[in-house]
Protein backbone atom coordinates (compact mmCIF):
# COMPACT_ATOMS: atom_id res chain seq x y z
CA UNK A 1 0.00 0.00 0.00
CA UNK A 2 0.94 3.65 -0.16
CA UNK A 3 1.66 3.65 3.61
CA UNK A 4 4.56 1.21 3.19
CA UNK A 5 7.95 2.51 4.29
CA UNK A 6 10.07 3.42 1.29
CA UNK A 7 13.67 2.68 2.27
CA UNK A 8 15.74 3.75 -0.73
CA UNK A 9 15.77 5.90 -3.82
CA UNK A 10 14.97 4.81 -7.34
CA UNK A 11 18.13 4.51 -9.42
CA UNK A 12 17.81 4.87 -13.22
CA UNK A 13 14.38 3.23 -12.95
CA UNK A 14 12.74 2.73 -16.37
CA UNK A 15 8.94 2.87 -16.18
CA UNK A 16 7.34 0.55 -18.74
CA UNK A 17 3.60 0.17 -19.41
CA UNK A 18 1.95 -2.95 -18.00
CA UNK A 19 2.37 -5.87 -20.37
CA UNK A 20 5.06 -4.18 -22.46
CA UNK A 21 7.88 -6.48 -23.60
CA UNK A 22 11.03 -5.35 -25.34
CA UNK A 23 13.58 -2.59 -25.21
CA UNK A 24 12.54 0.77 -23.75
CA UNK A 25 11.54 3.34 -26.37
CA UNK A 26 11.53 7.13 -26.41
CA UNK A 27 8.79 8.17 -24.00
CA UNK A 28 9.42 5.35 -21.52
CA UNK A 29 10.55 7.61 -18.72
CA UNK A 30 13.69 7.00 -16.68
CA UNK A 31 13.52 8.30 -13.10
CA UNK A 32 16.63 8.71 -10.96
CA UNK A 33 17.10 9.92 -7.40
CA UNK A 34 20.32 8.10 -6.57
CA UNK A 35 22.30 11.18 -5.55
CA UNK A 36 22.72 13.39 -2.49
CA UNK A 37 19.35 14.87 -1.47
CA UNK A 38 17.42 12.65 -3.93
CA UNK A 39 14.22 11.38 -2.34
CA UNK A 40 12.05 9.58 -4.91
CA UNK A 41 11.23 6.18 -3.47
CA UNK A 42 8.78 4.62 -5.93
CA UNK A 43 7.17 5.30 -9.31
CA UNK A 44 3.98 3.67 -10.59
CA UNK A 45 2.89 3.97 -14.24
CA UNK A 46 -0.77 5.01 -14.57
CA UNK A 47 -1.04 6.15 -18.22
CA UNK A 48 1.34 7.46 -20.87
CA UNK A 49 1.03 10.91 -19.32
CA UNK A 50 0.39 10.04 -15.66
CA UNK A 51 2.62 8.54 -12.99
CA UNK A 52 2.20 8.16 -9.25
CA UNK A 53 5.37 9.32 -7.50
CA UNK A 54 6.12 8.37 -3.90
CA UNK A 55 8.51 10.69 -2.10
CA UNK A 56 10.58 9.39 0.80
CA UNK A 57 10.24 11.30 4.06
CA UNK A 58 12.96 13.63 5.27
CA UNK A 59 15.63 11.75 7.23
CA UNK A 60 15.45 14.13 10.19
CA UNK A 61 11.67 14.44 10.25
CA UNK A 62 9.79 11.39 8.89
CA UNK A 63 6.35 13.03 9.24
CA UNK A 64 6.97 15.57 6.48
CA UNK A 65 7.43 15.36 2.71
CA UNK A 66 7.71 19.03 1.77
CA UNK A 67 10.33 18.88 -1.01
CA UNK A 68 11.34 16.61 -3.86
CA UNK A 69 14.53 16.07 -5.84
CA UNK A 70 14.88 13.64 -8.75
CA UNK A 71 15.58 13.61 -12.49
CA UNK A 72 13.52 12.39 -15.45
CA UNK A 73 15.06 11.36 -18.77
CA UNK A 74 13.99 9.84 -22.10
CA UNK A 75 10.95 12.07 -22.67
CA UNK A 76 9.44 12.42 -26.12
CA UNK A 77 8.11 15.58 -27.68
CA UNK A 78 4.73 16.68 -26.26
CA UNK A 79 4.90 14.19 -23.38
Amino acid sequence: GSDDIIAGNVSKYIVLPAGYCGQPRKGHLVFDACFESGNLGRVDHVTEFEYDLFIRPDTCNPRFRVWFNFTVENVKESQ
